[in-house]
C-alpha cells in the first residue's frame, strides 16, 4: 500500500510540475477564427486588423495566439490571386506569424468556377479546404472562438 501512495504522490508532484512550467511560459493559448464571407474590402480589411490586433494583445502578454481565417460565399474574393484587394496584407500577415492561417472554401471556388467558366486561383498563402461553414463549425468544436467582423 505505501508503494502505490508513493507512485500516486510522485505522479501528482509530476502533473503539477508539468501546469507549473507551462504557465511560467504564459502558459494560455488563445485561438480565434475569423470568418469572411462579404465580397467587401472594407469588411476584409476589418477582419485582417482584427487579426493583427489580437495577435499584438496576447503576445505582449506572453500569451500564443493562432488565428485562422475562413472565407466562403463572396468573401472567397479575399483570397482570390485575381480579385483580392488584400492580397498584399495578406502576403504581409502569413510572412509575419506561421500562426496564421488562411482557408478558402472549394464549395464557393467551384461554384465561382462554374458562373465565371475559366478556373480560380487562391492566393498562394491560402490552404483550400472542402467547406467553409464546416470549417467554421469543427473548429468551433475544438474551442475556437468566433469572429465575425
Amino acid at each position: 500500500m505505501m508503494v502505490i501512495c508513493r507512485y500516486l504522490f510522485a505522479a501528482f508532484a509530476f502533473c503539477l510540475l508539468a501546469i507549473t512550467a507551462a504557465d511560467a511560459q504564459g502558459g494560455k493559448s488563445h485561438r480565434i477564427v475569423i470568418q469572411v464571407d462579404q465580397n467587401d474590402p472594407a469588411v476584409m480589411n476589418l477582419a485582417l486588423g482584427n487579426a493583427r490586433n489580437v495577435i499584438k494583445y496576447y503576445r505582449q502578454k506572453g500569451e500564443d495566439v493562432e488565428v485562422e481565417f475562413v472565407a466562403y460565399g463572396p468573401g472567397l474574393n479575399m483570397l482570390r490571386a485575381d480579385t483580392s484587394p488584400v492580397k498584399d496584407r495578406i502576403a504581409e500577415l502569413a510572412a509575419a506569424d506561421p500562426k496564421v492561417v488562411f482557408s478558402a472554401c472549394n464549395n464557393s471556388k467551384e461554384a465561382m468556377e462554374k458562373r465565371e467558366g475559366h478556373p480560380i486561383t487562391i492566393v498562394p498563402q491560402a490552404t483550400i479546404v472542402p467547406s467553409g461553414v464546416v470549417r467554421i463549425t469543427q473548429l468551433e468544436e475544438e474551442g475556437w472562438s468566433y469572429v465575425r467582423p
